[in-house]
């Protein structure tokens, strides 16, 4: 999606831990047990980024909770670490499948934007958008918890096989 709109993608993988990232939005597209590793190796380079969230926190062993408490997210974690960088929570609510096809059900899929940087959120919002997919502000940085939630149940939906990886929920405006 990003590339489709002309950014420019570079991918980190596991093993990388001496790579450079040179790009203003990072995306964390890793299982939320990485998360604390991947700060610590890159933390100093996140400096001035924007981060996207994109982790599940849940117990993947047991599908019954989140693993955060409930008064945080993922995110309010991932914040936490490196405070200089401006952390949003997206994609939450959007399986791979409905970003690839563009739609949901027959409805334009919408990526939900949570965070407390204006600027982070529009530059998000406008790559997600130019890649041809619609995006909405989903508020404050503290809609992730909410966020965080749709994503579990959805993930929990599609596990019991009673919706399709390529269902989930849309937003009609």
């Amino acid at each position: 999606m990003f590339a489709a709109g002309g950014s420019d993608v570079a991918n980190v993988t596991r093993g990388q831990r001496e790579a450079t990232i040179s790009g203003h939005i990072v995306v964390l597209a890793v299982p939320y047990p990485e998360v604390d590793g991947i700060l610590t190796a890159f933390g100093a380079q996140l400096a001035g980024k924007t981060v996207v969230d994109i982790t599940n926190p849940l117990d993947f062993s047991t599908f019954v909770s989140l693993v955060v408490p409930a008064a945080e997210s993922a995110a309010s974690h991932i914040q936490a670490k490196p405070p200089e960088s401006h952390v949003l929570k997206a994609f939450k609510t959007t399986f791979a499948a409905t970003l690839v096809n563009r739609q949901v059900g027959g409805v334009p899929t919408t990526v939900l934007v949570a965070g407390d940087d204006a600027d982070a959120k529009t530059s998000l919002i406008d790559a997600i958008t130019v890649g041809g997919v619609s995006a909405l502000d989903a508020g404050a940085l503290s809609r992730a918890r909410e966020l965080e939630a749709i994503g579990f149940l959805q993930l929990t939906l599609a596990v019991s096989e009673k919706i399709g990886w390529n269902g989930g929920f849309a937003v009609i405006r």
